[in-house]
């Protein structure tokens, strides 16, 4: 099939974007790396009457590291974030988590905003967005503001943003010292979105007790899920296997899967709880050896 008719905007400034979007509001729908939009218009499955293709503001594209911050911004390739060297070593779960999104085809048109922005609840970005507290800048006519990531995902491909806004760039807050980062899930084939899926930070103080943790969920709800009273039940601890057991439980508990063609809920919960105690097993012994 072929998409419905509409009329196509390439700018090339961030100013010219947020105009068009003033002016078209719920009309207009921003086309990033196109990997979840084409398909849904090619389908029919959705249609809007203006696309406003970013690929042509330079402005959002790198990556960059200061003050303690990582900054990507929203049209930085997922394949280039993914060979950063800046990345990799300010933020290890968006360097593990890039090679999970299927295919390096689909990565190198692919956009880190765009994943994020699209709020697929399998999908590992959002994720790991929410487990570092990073936030979403975004932009409108005149005006940015900074969203945090606990609320920006409102439900399954659902965000905060207003229609006239564009997510412009993503900051991370970089972990120093003692740490472990781990990214693990569950696909019926490699590249698939997760049936299940974890991403996992701890940090140790001088003790090798857990400083702080942070656990974050995806395929296992509407949105992705932080795990805080697993972390609160992690935090100052040493654990033992049977301590991270239960810490997992509680992780799985505080989620809410649904049953589909792919999975049950029951089985999402399970799979769920092993992760994330394997994913932490691991972040603890990264950690303890660094």
């Amino acid at each position: 099939m072929k998409s419905a008719a509409f009329e196509y905007h390439a700018p090339e400034t961030v100013a010219d974007v947020s105009l068009l979007l003033a002016e078209h509001g719920d009309d207009a729908k921003l086309l990033a790396g196109g990997q979840s939009l084409v398909p849904l218009l090619a389908m029919r499955l959705t249609r809007f009457p203006h696309i406003v293709d970013l690929n042509r503001v330079a402005e959002l594209r790198g990556v960059e590291r200061q003050n303690g911050t990582l900054t990507i911004k929203a049209m930085t390739r997922q394949s280039d974030a993914e060979h950063d060297a800046t990345v990799a070593a300010a933020a290890p779960l968006i360097a593990q988590a890039l090679p999970m999104i299927g295919h390096f085809q689909i990565r190198n048109r692919g956009t880190v905003g765009g994943s994020i922005a699209h709020a697929d609840p399998a999908s590992e970005l959002p994720a790991v967005a929410l487990a570092l507290d990073a936030e979403l800048e975004a932009a409108r006519a005149g005006s940015t503001r900074r969203i945090p990531a606990a609320e920006f995902f409102e439900g399954t491909w659902t965000t905060t943003l207003e229609p006239e806004e564009l997510l412009t760039a993503v900051h991370v807050p970089v972990w120093e010292g003692r740490c472990g980062f781990v990214v693990d899930e569950v696909a019926r084939r490699s590249g698939d979105f997760a049936l299940a899926g974890v991403v996992c930070a701890v940090e140790l103080n001088e003790a090798g007790a857990v400083r702080r943790s942070a656990i974050g969920l995806f395929g296992m709800g509407s949105t992705p899920v932080r795990a805080r009273d697993a972390e609160a039940a992690l935090n100052g601890s040493t654990p033992t296997a049977t301590e991270l057991a239960e810490v997992a439980r509680l992780a799985a508990a505080g989620c809410s899967p649904t049953d589909d063609v792919h999975a049950s809920a029951e089985y999402r919960t399970h799979v769920g709880a092993h992760l994330v105690q394997r994913a932490l097993d691991r972040a603890l012994g990264e950690a303890r050896s660094g």
